[in-house]
């Protein structure tokens, strides 16, 4: 039966209308997979011999700030890790047992890379702490726990995956955690690194996390099995409509007509919505670069760049696929391409100048450094909004709106290949800054990177043109891939 099911999900792949993108990120992604494979294993083996040059216990300072690695997994997770996929109806109506296809997609993620990644590092640092004395029942138990803790995230991302305002509130609470201990109001290790370490020094507390990994499957098991019916489980649940005209924006004309529409569907869908938590998030990933000495001069813009632009990477990775239910009603009217495109562009763009205004309190750092936010807000206006609609030309997969939850349903806004995408938006204006450095002047490098921004806003029109011209030719292939239900 598995093999069966295996067959199927061979087939799906390969008779995609999108086979050959999704193959061709697979092998990009598969690259990636290598480089951080061998990150985790350097990390492994070097980590002891590297404690110890800093004169700290390595085993004791690994258990101290395990609490911060599996809380950092599990939120890597939830934003790009899927949840297992599976074409559930039809399977329903054949001679398949439920349990089967639930123990099945459940499986499914155990072969995850984002699980057997760990192993490459806690694997290694494992066989050098038993090289240099460490007991081996003692550390073989502590193993035994820790993959077990990896496993509980797997899990956990299953189910916290259909709760965006718990996720919301966790992610505050690693932020607070994590800000007291580095202004040393309260340590949270205090109380977790004993944890840890009683893998080691006590027998058979590795059991705990084992005991718990278990009661956690048999909880999602018994979640999807329940679910996996047509009438209620697979059902889409509708919601009591509301209407809201917005008519101050008919003065736009066209243009006000798509502004109306992409506000509706931002208020209205949950996934969508999930733009607006992510947009707020990025606003604090300066915190992770500005007053951290220890991290390069050149990330300052890395961050002015995701601070201002978090919508713009959730939201405009995703044009045209958020109309992908309806795109092929749209191709049918007599709507102008570059009336579509503008639409989006200003929705990004009030979208930026507002997360540039919230951003102010990085005038804590000073003047300089949210300057470099206004800089970055000024690229992503100017190139990267560009780019973010140009991409989308060439964004086949579609996104089911009234899926808003549901048995191995995904409803992700943020993904590895969207990530993927991202990153020739953030490597000019690293370069441009950097040779700004390179000459002994950031102003010089802030400069170059605003000087992008403000050619590529001279240079709207034109560029506007060869984006729409690439959308009328991409048009068919795409109305052809949002057909695509699986």
């Amino acid at each position: 039966m598995i093999k069966k099911f295996i067959y199927l999900e061979w087939k799906a792949f390969i008779r995609s209308a999108s086979f050959g993108k999704n193959l061709a990120m697979k092998i990009l992604i598969g690259f990636f997979m290598i480089y951080f494979s061998l990150i985790f294993i350097g990390m492994g083996v070097g980590a002891f011999y590297a404690l110890k040059e800093m004169k700290l216990e390595p085993f004791v300072t690994v258990n101290k700030f395990l609490v911060y690695y599996f809380l950092l997994d599990l939120i890597i997770r939830l934003l790009l890790q899927s949840i297992p996929v599976l074409n559930i109806k039809p399977l329903l109506v054949l001679p398949f047992k439920k349990p089967t296809i639930v123990h099945f997609s459940l499986g499914k993620t155990a072969l995850s890379f984002f699980n057997w990644i760990h192993a490459l590092f806690f694997i290694p640092f494992s066989v050098v702490l038993i090289l240099n004395g460490y007991d081996v029942v003692g550390i073989v138990f502590w193993h035994l726990g820790i993959i077990a803790l990896v496993y509980i995230n797997n899990f956990l991302n299953i189910i916290l995956s259909n709760i965006d305002k718990l996720f919301a509130v966790f992610v505050m609470l690693i932020l607070v955690f994590a800000s007291a201990q580095y202004y040393k109001l309260f340590d949270v290790t205090v109380f977790t690194t004993p944890f840890f370490q009683n893998f080691y020094d006590i027998e058979g507390v590795f059991l705990i996390p084992i005991l718990i990994l278990i009661g956690l499957y048999v909880f999602t098991f018994k979640y999807f099995k329940k679910n996996l019916y047509l009438d209620e489980g697979l059902s889409v649940k509708q919601d009591e409509a509301s209407t809201e005209n917005l008519t101050w924006l008919n003065q736009f004309g066209t243009l006000g007509t798509f502004l109306k529409n992409d506000i509706k569907l931002i208020k209205r869908n949950k996934r969508s919505k999930t733009t607006i938590v992510m947009s707020v998030i990025f606003l604090f990933y300066g915190l992770i670069f500005f007053g951290n000495s220890h991290q390069p001069a050149m990330m300052h813009i890395f961050a002015g760049i995701f601070v201002s632009g978090g919508f713009l990477f959730v939201f405009g990775q995703f044009v045209p696929s958020w109309d992908s239910s309806y795109y092929q009603l749209m191709m049918t009217q007599n709507i102008p391409y570059r009336g579509y495109i503008t639409s989006k562009w200003w929705l990004i763009v009030i979208a930026t100048f507002v997360s540039t205004i919230l951003a102010s309190f990085y005038l804590f750092y000073g003047w300089e450094v949210y300057l470099t936010i206004v800089v970055g807000a000024i690229y992503n206006i100017g190139v990267n909004s560009h780019l973010v609609l140009l991409g989308g030309a060439f964004t086949k997969t579609p996104i089911d709106l009234s899926n808003a939850g549901g048995a191995f349903g995904d409803k992700k806004a943020f993904n590895a290949s969207a990530m993927l995408l991202s990153l020739p938006k953030i490597l000019l204006p690293l370069g441009l800054y950097a040779l700004g450095m390179y000459f002994g002047n950031k102003m010089i490098g802030l400069a170059l990177v605003a000087g992008a921004g403000v050619i590529g806003f001279v240079f709207k029109e034109k560029v506007f043109s060869l984006i729409e011209k690439r959308y009328k030719i991409e048009k068919y292939s795409t109305i052809s891939a949002y057909k695509q239900k699986n």
